[in-house]
This record gives C-alpha cells, structure tokens and sequence, in this order.
C-alpha cells in the first residue's frame, strides 16, 4: 500500500470527551478497515486508552461503546503509538500496554508517516 494512503489520528483527548474519543475511533476504525495503515499517535490523557481495560463507557445516546470501537479499531489492524513523555507523567507502566500499542514520540511517528499521510485531530 503505497504511503500516501497511510492515516495518522492525533488524539489528545481522553475519557474527559468521550465523544471526541468516540469520533477518533470511528474515524480511524473506518480507514483501518477499509485497508489503510492507521496509527492513533495519543498525548496527553488519550495515552491512558492504550491501558487493557481503560477504555470503557458511552459517548452519548447511540452511540458505541467506546470498548467496542477500540476492540474494532484493534481487530482491523490499527496502531498506537504512545507519547512516551506523557505516558511516563502519569507514572504508567509500558509492561501494561494493549498489543496493539508502542511507546513512541515524534520521531517514531515521523518515520512511520515518511512519504505522507492524512492526518486528523481530535
């Protein structure tokens, strides 16, 4: 798959918006399953979504469980790459990440992304 397709969602937010939350993995569920590699690069609180068991609770009325949504994000292939300076702020252990995360910072990040990629916020 060529690079230009490649998906980056920053997220910065945690279970303080769980919509924001909701929206970042719709978003990125949506490109992971539709064949595209998806990293999920999370700051802040967001690095507390890559703990087994964090992420849980309902955005709003009709809305997905925020733990099925990770579950499909993760199942059709996305990533996480962890802040490894905010991960270690809130005193979190790296031994206790989901499989489908990795500390990472920005250079990480960047070569992964080498050659281009959509980037959305939240």
């Amino acid at each position: 798959m060529s690079a230009e397709r490649k998906v980056v969602i920053n997220l910065a937010t945690g279970l303080e918006d769980p919509e924001r939350v909701t929206v970042a993995f719709l978003v990125g569920g949506a490109g992971a399953q539709s064949g595209r590699p998806v990293t999920m690069f999370l700051t802040k609180e967001a690095v507390r979504l890559a703990i087994p068991g964090f992420a849980q609770g309902v955005a709003c009325d009709g809305c997905t469980a925020i733990e099925t949504l990770l579950e499909q994000y993760t199942e059709a292939g996305g990533r996480m790459l962890v802040c490894p300076i905010c991960f270690k702020a809130r005193k979190l252990s790296p031994d206790s990440l989901i499989e489908a995360a990795q500390i990472g910072g920005a250079t990480p990040l960047w070569e992964w992304i080498d050659g281009g990629a959509t980037v959305f916020s939240y």
